[in-house]
């Protein structure tokens, strides 16, 4: 494996790094390795200890694993990786990869919904993916139990892609390790966890945003208000794709989260005919490089007036970037460069909506 991408990996497997912490650095100075000499210099800066730097030896063991699973890596801004997904502000730096990645240089439809999902909807669920698939367009879902098994099951002829939460050699459920199989020798899986990694709860919600952020649309045929389902359906609109939903029955609590989301703006769906109508031809080459659509902050840091300024606004409870820099007076750059010091220094935490908050 090149130089090049040895260094992209170890920044990524770097603790207190995340997939927009990684693409700032990787902007700010030109290269991982040349950010990966800088992270001691922002670290102090932040008020911390500078995390310790994924070794040459731990991404050598993983290339051998990820090897051993007869799986590739796709990075972001090279051929391969898959093109919508590499629009978003938090794509993943690198993913892992088993099967066909060219089934997503075609445009793609997510399918997603309860894991308690009822059999008349897992029964509508496949025989949507099937329609889709066998036209053409490929069926993107997450693997789990109820909705996404149907999904997948019925685009297994025509293409399917599967979206993993922990490593791409770990079956989860484990009653669908035989299905995991088939995806991955019939149509394509992917994972942004290296191999050997168990599921946890906090990887299930950056799953959905890759299932999100593959496809040009999202279909929730079954959804409790609160579900992850629904969850997946907001990162789809957030990053600016069609949200399609199935209606069902006001009596059934599976239902009242698609009714909400048809309430909300969603695109009523009855049929593969009603989805197909929506999508557009795909960019095969994907975004040029890592940085589209994001300018990079100056590589001078922040005074510490501005600093000051800054931390003094934050606190435990997470508040959008943009705020910030509207209440500070600071500048868009600077307020980065000052939240990149903090996290490096283990003391910012990222969530959801690109909002911050003190760790």
């Amino acid at each position: 494996m090149r130089a090049d991408r040895i260094a992209r990996l170890r920044l990524l497997r770097t603790p207190r790094i995340g997939p927009v912490t990684w693409r700032q650095l990787v902007l700010r100075y030109g290269n991982a390795a040349r950010a990966i000499e800088a992270l001691p210099a922002l670290a102090r800066a932040g008020g911390g200890a500078p995390p310790a730097v994924a070794s040459i030896a731990a991404i050598e063991r993983e290339v051998a694993a990820v090897e051993r699973a007869g799986a590739r890596y796709l990075f972001l801004g090279e051929p391969g990786y898959p093109p919508l997904l590499g629009e978003i502000g938090d794509a993943p730096p690198v993913l892992v990869a088993r099967g066909r990645s060219g089934l997503l240089a075609r445009p793609a439809v997510a399918i997603v919904g309860a894991r308690n999902a009822s059999a008349a909807a897992c029964r509508f669920a496949r025989q949507m993916a099937h329609d889709l698939a066998a036209r053409g367009v490929p069926v993107v879902s997450g693997v789990a139990r109820g909705i996404d098994t149907a999904a997948h099951q019925g685009a297994l002829d025509g293409g399917t892609v599967g979206v993993v939460a922990g490593g791409i050699d770990i079956a989860y459920p484990p009653e669908n390790a035989g299905l995991q199989e088939d995806i991955a020798s019939r149509g394509l899986l992917l994972a942004e966890q290296p191999p050997g990694t168990e599921p946890r709860a906090r990887h299930f919600p950056y799953r959905n945003r890759i299932i999100a952020g593959v496809a040009q649309a999202t279909l929730v045929v079954e959804a409790a208000p609160k579900s992850g389902s629904l969850i997946t359906a907001r990162h789809a609109a957030e990053y600016g794709r069609e949200v399609l939903a199935v209606p069902g029955s006001p009596l059934d609590p599976r239902a009242q989260g698609c009714n909400l989301l048809i309430r909300e703006g969603a695109t009523l769906v009855q049929s593969a005919d009603d989805v197909i109508e929506m999508l557009r031809p795909v960019d095969p080459h994907g975004p040029a490089d890592p940085g589209r659509g994001y300018a990079p902050p100056p590589p001078a840091g922040a005074g510490d007036a501005e600093r000051r300024c800054v931390i003094g606004l934050l606190g435990p409870v997470p508040v959008p970037v943009d705020e910030l820099v509207r209440q500070s007076g600071v500048a868009p750059a600077v307020v980065q460069t000052v939240l990149l010091e903090l996290e490096l220094a283990g003391r910012l935490d990222r969530h959801a909506g690109g909002r911050v908050a003190l760790s």
